[in-house]
Order: structure tokens, then sequence, then C-alpha cells
């Protein structure tokens, strides 16, 4: 999974140190808000689950292709994960990735555009957080850990509106196409992320 994230990571490095001499490629950064929750699939998943608010952020490359197309690919920081009552008390995870939307931006009217494309998420860590009146109870599982996947495939669709060139505002959905692991249990059930973000982009 390094090894995936690192080329990852290295490619879009290269590609932004080209935008550097080509004034048609935008460089830029973003920031926003994600809530989040699951999609819980067969297993012991029997618990219901609710909202987590959490934070993205990351850089941006904006590429144009032809009249009203452009390929956006990003490099971004997540949080996601899930609240849910346990017993006398409440369950929280919270899941730490590194998205990299490889997206196509299309130029719908004026300054709308449509987003859409596949993303790959690389796990950095896992918190888990069990509260209840008697105190808190925290677990940090690295990226090491064999109980859940290192690497997600999923797909993102929104919307961002350009105020002008060099601010934006935009709104997304994004969905894990993979389960978190290939197997549920009542200690890491099986499930599919799922995240609601919005934000703000400034592109230079």
């Amino acid at each position: 999974m390094k090894k995936l994230f690192f080329l990852a990571a290295a490619l879009f490095v290269t590609v932004a140190a080209s935008a550097q001499s080509d004034s048609k490629i935008r460089l830029g950064l973003k920031a926003g808000l994600n809530i989040s929750n699951i999609i819980k699939d067969d297993g012991n998943n029997n618990f219901n689950t609710d909202y987590l608010v959490g934070f993205n952020g990351g850089v941006t490359l904006d590429i144009p292709i032809v009249d009203r197309l452009a390929f956006a690919p990003e490099l971004v920081y997540s949080t996601k994960g899930y609240k849910a009552d346990a017993p006398f008390g409440t369950f929280t995870q919270t899941t730490h990735f590194i998205d990299a939307p490889l997206l196509a931006r299309i130029n719908l009217v004026g300054g709308l555009n449509l987003i859409a494309g596949p993303q790959v998420s690389f796990l950095l860590s896992t918190n888990n957080k069990y509260e209840n009146d008697l105190g808190t109870i925290e677990q940090q599982i690295d990226e090491d850990s064999d109980r859940f996947r290192k690497s997600l495939v999923g797909g993102v669709i929104g919307f961002r509106y350009d105020i002008n060139q060099q601010f934006d505002i935009h709104g997304r959905y994004a969905l894990d196409f993979q389960k978190n692991n290939e197997d549920g249990t009542s200690r890491t059930p099986e499930f599919k992320n799922q995240v609601f973000q919005v934000g703000i982009g400034v592109k230079f």
C-alpha cells in the first residue's frame, strides 16, 4: 500500500511541477467539511450508526483537455467514520485516509461545473473511542494492522462553482465500492465508507 501511495504522490508532484511551465494548468489548495457514515454489508452488523463530522484538505490540479472539459486530480487528507450506540455508551470510529480522486470536470454553464470520477483511498490509521458516564477509552489501530484493507477503490460525484478564476466552492458525495474487509466480525464489521463533502478551493 505504501508503494502505491508514494507512486500516486510522485505522479501528482510531477504533474504539479509541470504546471509551473504551462499557464493552462492550475495548481490549487482545498479544504472543507466531511459528513461521513457507513453502508453496512453482510456479516455481524446488527447496530445503528449516525453521521460523524470530520475534515478534508489537500492539493488540486485543473488540466484543460478540450473546451468545457478538464482533468482535475486531487491528493487529499480526509477523515471518515461513524458513530454508534453501544451498551452503556457511545462508540466512535474515525478513519484517516489519503484520497486520490481522478476527476473529470465538465463546465455546464457559467461557473457551474459537474465533477465525477474514480477515487483510490489509502488508509493511514483508525481511531476507536468508547465513551460513557464513567469515562473514555481510546484505541488507535495503525496502518500495518491486518484488520482493514490498506487501499479502497470508490467513486466521486458532485458540483463545483467557480466564483472567479481564483476561488471556488464545491459539494460532492464519495462512496467506496469495496468493503473495509472481506469477512466482518463483531470486532471489525464489514462496511463501505460514504462521505458528503463541502468546501472551498483556491487556485494559483
